[in-house]
């Protein structure tokens, strides 16, 4: 996994320390958004606010029934039922 995907040290002792680090003042609190760039978060927020319901409104109702169908076989059905 690369390393930029990483929230957090893999190492039980490295996280200890930094969770030591932060509670005693020593090190900030981790910030898992310090490194985004704001404007593009703006920007993937708003896409994504607008995508499932103009998805929506393309599709037939045959369409979204089926579609929500399948979801909901993913959240609630055993493995392998979709």
């Amino acid at each position: 996994m690369p390393e930029r995907s990483r929230k957090r040290p893999r190492d039980p002792n490295e996280l200890a320390k930094q969770l030591v680090d932060e509670a005693t003042g020593k090190q900030p609190k981790y910030d898992p958004d310090a490194a985004k760039d704001p404007a593009a978060v703006a920007l993937g927020r708003k896409g994504g606010l607008k995508g499932g319901k103009a998805r929506a409104e393309k599709m037939s109702p045959e369409q979204r029934s089926e579609a929500a169908r399948k979801a909901a076989a993913a959240r609630w059905g055993k493995p392998g039922s979709i």
